[in-house]
């Protein structure tokens, strides 16, 4: 965020209109805030980002399932499926989870809000499944621009 907010680029990025997609840290950089160095974040989607309490193995780190999937982004996608994750902060469950992920407790493993996309996993690391939900968002970023 530091880095963001001295080259101005917090503004640019919020002012974006055509499709975005944030992975990982991304979906975490468009949040309202991280406990991960106390940090406001762009605030894009009404969620907080928290470290995972130390009750089990930290970071998430493997294939895990997602659960509650919702809109385009996930056409040809089932529950069923795995996605790669490599995580130790998650961020909250808010009206912007377009999916969800069980591992200590419920997170947010998508979010979505208006041209903003987001996941906290790596669909580039999740086989077919993940190029799937790429080639949904490329659609969707396609027919936008034209």
């Amino acid at each position: 965020m530091k880095y963001l907010k001295e080259r101005e680029l917090d503004r640019v990025i919020t002012s974006l209109k055509q499709p975005v997609l944030g992975i990982c840290l991304g979906l975490q950089l468009m949040s309202r805030y991280s406990e991960e160095g106390n940090t406001g974040c762009l605030n894009i989607f009404d969620s907080d980002v928290k470290l995972f309490p130390d009750t089990d193995k930290v970071p998430h780190m493997g294939w895990n399932d997602f659960f509650s999937l919702r809109g385009e982004l996930f056409n040809g996608v089932s529950k069923k499926d795995d996605v790669y994750y490599v995580h130790s902060y998650y961020p909250e469950i808010s009206s912007c989870t377009i999916a969800a992920c069980d591992y200590i407790l419920p997170f947010s493993a998508a979010m979505k809000k208006d041209n903003f996309y987001a996941t906290q996993f790596h669909p580039e690391k999740s086989a077919a499944v993940g190029e799937r939900i790429l080639k949904n968002f490329w659609s969707y970023e396609n027919h936008y621009c034209h």
